[in-house]
């Protein structure tokens, strides 16, 4: 996934990829779905689960205009299989069996956003905003998370350059990283707590 039209300094004015692409894709009109489901009251989707569903539409598309109509449910199933590290050798079959269907593959997967990508062409592009309800535990532990996060780091770095300049400790231009990873072993995948949060699940219920 290459989001490089939302990078900070590529271009004054340029418009996010998303917009870019529902433009390419004659798909304008998928922007205010995109919104909708974003800021909903209920069956709220995290950026992540949009992320998702506009690459699924892209790759629909895409077999659309490569002449390739796909069963009902094949669409996910094909994006499962471009996407998911889990088997190698399936991914490698889908590829050329739409390769040789005159699908090009490598350039729909340049077009695959991710979740920041959204949140850009969201909140710049169209201007929308999502005040969570205080109530909405998810949300609360996000921000929770976040803040202790933001906390460590700082803390971390504190001392860190406290050591430095006190002669105990050598170290150079530096900057501190915070992750709390998450490990599901029962479907043997992690994510970072946020991320997992976003979710709303681990890969067990694929």
């Amino acid at each position: 996934m290459n989001d490089a039209d939302d990078r900070p300094g590529s271009g004054r004015g340029r418009r996010s990829k998303v917009a870019r692409l529902l433009q390419e894709y004659d798909m304008e009109e998928l922007g205010a779905e995109l919104e909708r489901r974003w800021t909903a009251d209920e069956d709220r989707q995290s950026l992540r689960e949009l992320a998702e569903f506009f690459n699924r539409q892209i790759l629909e598309r895409a077999l659309e205009d490569a002449d390739i109509r796909p069963l009902d449910g094949e669409v996910a199933n094909i994006y499962r299989l471009l996407t998911s590290d889990s088997s190698g050798a399936d991914r490698t079959r889908i590829r050329r069996r739409l390769e040789r269907d005159g699908l090009d593959v490598e350039a729909v997967e340049k077009d695959f956003v991710t979740y920041q990508a959204i949140r850009t062409y969201l909140k710049k592009h169209r201007g929308a905003e999502y005040t969570p309800d205080e109530t909405d535990p998810v949300e609360r532990e996000i921000k929770n998370i976040q803040q202790l996060r933001g906390r460590v780091d700082s803390v971390t770095e504190g001392k860190l350059d406290q050591l430095r300049a006190s002669g105990h400790l050598e170290l150079g231009t530096f900057r501190t990283l915070v992750d709390v990873r998450v490990v599901c072993e029962d479907c043997n995948t992690q994510f970072s707590a946020i991320e997992l949060l976003e979710r709303g699940h681990c890969n067990c219920t694929e």
